[in-house]
């Protein structure tokens, strides 16, 4: 991927006229992308919602874990926005004549519609068209009646369950093998954009990446930073500290979930009770993504800028909305959060999803720090779940963080080799 964005770059800046006839290749990955948008957030919201039922059966716990994961996505998404508004990474690209020029005929030919037939056009003509005319609003609603319909039958609908739950498996699995041509759509992307705007491009997919970096850090380390040492009187540098390990394996697969069987055992040796683990952790990586929700807004103003079209008030304040219910599984599968983040710029500006070639260049790098932050978010969930639920032991997590009480690295691949509490509808590959 590196070597691609920079074949791309060089292409770019050497012969921009060529580098602009490669758009075609960055297009036609976009337009994969865009293929899979409507199953993957069916999947997502159908099995998000039936883990809804299965973790808020648990009482407490699940209540308290599911409400503070709304919360803090709703955080994220906000910070986000504010962020991308204030540093406004997009503007001054104007992509909108030479990257989407098919989206802006379209969209010029489209009628204006009223609030009626806005919300009319929300609901499809049958179950099945809502997923293959690839109307994202439409499958949102389809999946949320499906989601609450297998909820309400409880047990029996647990067949339900495990047939989406294996279409997700493919529905990941043919998004996996659209990745592998990544490389090849970043090379045409970024050609493309180089060859049109020179240095410019460059200047503003540095600021953004760079920008994201910093929100993510003030996210850390400020809000959960600050939200653990209130709460639980815990050092976050410490918790970090102890969870180094994860973090590098994390760093090597850009995916928060390579490391869920490590934090569940390593949450329940800090001192967790293995209820409040056992629910907390499988369950946040579905519906606790912090990172994820930032990138998302993020990215959503980026986009819009660069195209010249940047979103109005009342526009992110709907995309916000969006998000909060598309986010939830828009993490640990690479592929997935661009597909998110085309879905949700078609719900609400269809024009701009052409601009989602311009960040496939560089949302390899920007993976890493949503995975990282994702997991530093549901690592410091759980402690505060614990603390709040009265089964978090800060004796243990004092010995533990002083040395006292050091990890057994060979304890935790005899019991914990397969953390499998989950079930299918939370263990959602997201």
């Amino acid at each position: 991927m590196v070597a691609a964005v920079a074949a791309g770059i060089l292409v770019g800046l050497v012969a921009p006229d060529f580098a602009k006839e490669l758009r075609p290749i960055g297009t036609g990955f976009v337009n994969l992308i865009k293929m899979m948008i409507s199953p993957v957030i069916f999947c997502t919201i159908v099995l998000g919602v039936g883990s809804v039922r299965q973790a808020a059966k648990v009482g407490k716990v699940g209540g308290l874990a599911l409400g503070y994961f709304l919360v803090m996505s709703t955080v994220a998404l906000a910070i986000g926005l504010v962020v991308g508004n204030l540093i406004h990474p997009g503007s001054g690209l104007d992509l909108g004549a030479s990257v989407a020029e098919a989206g802006q005929k379209a969209a010029s030919g489209a009628v204006h519609e009223s609030t009626a037939d806005f919300l009319l056009g929300i609901i499809p003509t049958s179950l099945v068209s809502a997923l293959t005319a690839g109307e994202v609003l439409q499958t949102l609603l389809v999946a949320l009646l499906v989601g609450f319909a297998v909820q309400a039958m409880g047990t029996r609908g647990e067949p339900v369950l495990r047939a989406v739950g294996t279409i997700q498996r493919l529905v990941f699995k043919i998004l996996t093998m659209i990745m592998w041509l990544a490389p090849i759509g970043a090379f045409g992307a970024m050609a493309a954009v180089v060859g049109a705007t020179g240095v410019d491009a460059l200047k503003s997919l540095a600021q953004i990446m760079f920008g994201f970096y910093a929100t993510c850090f003030i996210f850390v380390f400020v809000v959960l930073g600050l939200l653990l040492r209130t709460v639980a009187g815990i050092n976050l540098f410490a918790l970090l500290r102890y969870l180094g390990r994860e973090f590098l394996l994390i760093l090597s697969t850009s995916s928060s979930e390579s490391a869920l069987p490590r934090l569940i055992a390593k949450m329940e040796h800090f001192g967790v009770s293995k209820p409040v683990v056992g629910i907390t952790v499988p369950t946040g990586y579905s519906f606790n993504l912090d990172g994820t929700a930032i990138y998302l807004t993020m990215a959503s103003l980026f986009v819009a800028q660069a195209m010249g079209d940047p979103l109005s008030v009342s526009e992110q304040i709907s995309l916000l909305v969006f998000m909060i219910i598309a986010s939830k599984g828009a993490a640990g599968i690479t592929g997935a959060g661009l597909a998110t983040l085309a879905g949700g710029l078609q719900s609400h500006r269809p024009e701009l999803v052409d601009g989602v070639g311009l960040i496939v260049g560089i949302d390899r790098f920007m993976s890493e720090a949503r995975a990282l932050t994702n997991f530093a978010g549901n690592a410091v969930a759980t402690v505060l779940i614990g603390t709040w639920t009265g089964e978090f032991d800060k004796d243990q997590a004092r010995a533990v963080l002083s040395g006292e009480s050091p990890f057994d690295e060979t304890t935790m691949l005899d019991e914990h080799e397969d953390p499998a509490p989950v079930s299918p509808a939370v263990a959602v590959r997201v």
